[in-house]
C-alpha cells in the first residue's frame, strides 16, 4: 500500500504552512505589545488573554487543516492498494432462444442461466466489472460493463425468451468484445445449450482470438435433453467445448444446482488485484466539514462584540 500524486507540483502550496504559523504569531505579538501601551494590561490579560489565546489557535489550526487538504485535492492523491477481485472482466452472455425453454433444467434452462448469473454476480468481489448480454438471432445490451450489483442483477432479472429465430454466438461473441475492449483481461462468459444455428464455430473462435477474448461456455442442459415449446431440445456440448478449448476458457456442465456452483468456482478464479483509488472527492467532503465548523465558530462563539 502505497500513495501517490496525480499533480506533484500543487505540493509546493504546503510552503504555505508554515508561513501562516509565522505571520499568525508575529501578528499575535505586536497586539500584546499594542496591549503595553494600556496601564490595566494585567487585568485584562486575566480576563481576555486565554480566551483571545485561545481563538486565535483554534482558528489557526482549521486553517493550516484546510489549506493543507485543499493541497492534497489538487495535487491528485491517490490510494494504491491491494484487493481480492477476479483477475477478468466478464461479460454475462446468456442465450435467450427458444431452445432455452426445455425443462431439463427446472424451471427451464433460461431461469437456470440466470440463476447462475445471479449467484455469479453475487459472489464475485466488489471490484468485478461485470456486462450482460442476450442473445438469439442477434444480441442485445442489457447493461454496460459496471460494478454496480444492483443494476446487474436488475438486467438479468429482465431477460426473457426472445421473438427472433435463431442462435448466433459469434454475433454474442462479437458484441461481448465491443463491451470489453477497454477493459483489462477481458472473458466471456456464454451460457447456452450450443444449438449454434446461424454462425459458424471457426468463425466465432478466430473472432474471439483476433480479439484477446477468452471464452467460458457453460452448456445449459442434460444429455438426455429437455422439452422446448417445438419438441426435444438436446445440448451440443462438442460445440462448446471447442469454443472454450480453443479460446483458453472452461467448459462447465450445468445439470444440477451443484454442477452449477462447481462452475462458477472453476471460472471465479481470485487473485490479489492493484487498485488505485482517487482519496481527493473524500478529502472534499472533510475539507467542506471544516470549512462549515470554522464558519460557525467565527460566526458564533468567536464573534466580536462591539
Amino acid at each position: 500500500m502505497y500513495l501517490s500524486f496525480a499533480h506533484p507540483e500543487y505540493l509546493f502550496f504546503l510552503i504555505l504552512l508554515p508561513l501562516l504559523v509565522l505571520i499568525h504569531f508575529i501578528s499575535l505579538n505586536n497586539s500584546k505589545k499594542r496591549a503595553l501601551k494600556f496601564a490595566n494590561f494585567d487585568a485584562i490579560a486575566r480576563v481576555k488573554g486565554v480566551d483571545l489565546y485561545s481563538k486565535n489557535i483554534t482558528i489557526l489550526s482549521l486553517s493550516v487543516i484546510i489549506i493543507f487538504l485543499l493541497t492534497l485535492v489538487i495535487s491528485g492523491l491517490t490510494l494504491h492498494t491491494e484487493a481480492e477481485a477476479s483477475s477478468f472482466s466478464f461479460v454475462l452472455a446468456i442465450d435467450s432462444s427458444r431452445s432455452m425453454q426445455a425443462d431439463d433444467l427446472p424451471p427451464t434452462r433460461l431461469e437456470a442461466a440466470k440463476q447462475f448469473a445471479l449467484d455469479f454476480t453475487d459472489l464475485s468481489p466488489s471490484w468485478t466489472r461485470i456486462g450482460v448480454i442476450s442473445f438469439s438471432g442477434n444480441s442485445f445490451i442489457y447493461q454496460d460493463m459496471t460494478d454496480n450489483k444492483d443494476e446487474i442483477r436488475a438486467s438479468i432479472n429482465n431477460i426473457e425468451i426472445s421473438d427472433i429465430e435463431g442462435t448466433d454466438i459469434k454475433e454474442a461473441i462479437m458484441t461481448s468484445t465491443n463491451m470489453l475492449i477497454k477493459e483489462e483481461a477481458p472473458a466471456v462468459i456464454i451460457l447456452t445449450d450450443g444449438q449454434e444455428n446461424a454462425g459458424g464455430i471457426n468463425d466465432s473462435i478466430d473472432y474471439a482470438n483476433n480479439n484477446g477474448i477468452i471464452v467460458d461456455t457453460i452448456a445449459m442442459g442434460t444429455e438426455a435433453g429437455g422439452n422446448a415449446s417445438y419438441g426435444l431440445s438436446k445440448v451440443n456440448e462438442d460445440f462448446l467445448k471447442a469454443l472454450a478449448f480453443n479460446t483458453n476458457g472452461v467448459f462447465s456442465r450445468a445439470i444440477d444446482k451443484q454442477s452449477l456452483s462447481d462452475s462458477m468456482q472453476q471460472i471465479m478464479k481470485l487473485t490479489k488485484k492493484k487498485v488505485s483509488v482517487d482519496l481527493s472527492r473524500y478529502i472534499l467532503i472533510a475539507l467542506i466539514i471544516i470549512f462549515i465548523l470554522e464558519y460557525i465558530l467565527i460566526s458564533t462563539r468567536y464573534r466580536a462584540f462591539p
